[in-house]
């Protein structure tokens, strides 16, 4: 296997450029062409993504996500949802490091077989940077109007965070 995985790229490599001289194509032209258009977007994605992350930057040091938290938390008891997990599923939508980081102090706290550790595992993998998404996507192609993907996409967000609640209850 380790083999496989050593020589992968550098044969994809070569079979590029050979499929491309076969085809009469000019491959390093391409590969300009297309270094090009990659620098052009990164520069049309750095604006977005900037803002984005002076709003996570904010949004994390004013303390917003502690008020939102204590404002669902008479819900949230109710619903018997760890609160972890309610500061988790307010931070993934906004900051894939930052709910990364989240996760970690989950294990770390909570331990890895826990019931809050398995959900957040679970809501890793089902669920996006939502914001950081829309920012880096909708920005590379010049869309300023995201509301209607933004509402989608944090539907989806939800739904993934309640169906994954259920989920872990019914397997643990």
């Amino acid at each position: 296997m380790r083999i496989i995985s050593q020589y992968a790229i550098p044969v994809m490599v070569v079979f590029i450029i050979a499929y491309g001289f076969l085809k009469k194509t000019d491959v390093y032209g391409a590969f300009a062409e297309g270094a090009s258009s990659g620098l052009r977007s990164v520069v049309n994605i750095i604006p977005p993504v900037l803002g984005l992350f002076a709003a996570i930057g904010v949004f994390r040091a004013s303390g917003a996500m502690e008020l939102l938290a204590a404002l669902l938390r008479p819900v949230t008891n109710f619903l018997n949802i760890p609160e972890s997990l309610v500061s988790f599923a307010l931070l993934r939508p906004v900051s894939g490091s930052g709910s990364l980081a989240m996760a970690n102090d989950i294990f770390v706290n909570e331990g890895v077989d826990s019931f809050a550790a398995k959900t957040a595992s679970v809501m890793m993998g089902s669920t996006e940077t939502t914001f950081y998404t829309l920012a880096v996507y909708f920005g590379a192609v010049g869309i300023k109007n995201t509301s209607y993907a933004m509402k989608c996409a944090l539907f989806a967000d939800f739904v993934c965070f309640v169906v994954s609640m259920w989920i872990c209850r019914l397997l643990f």
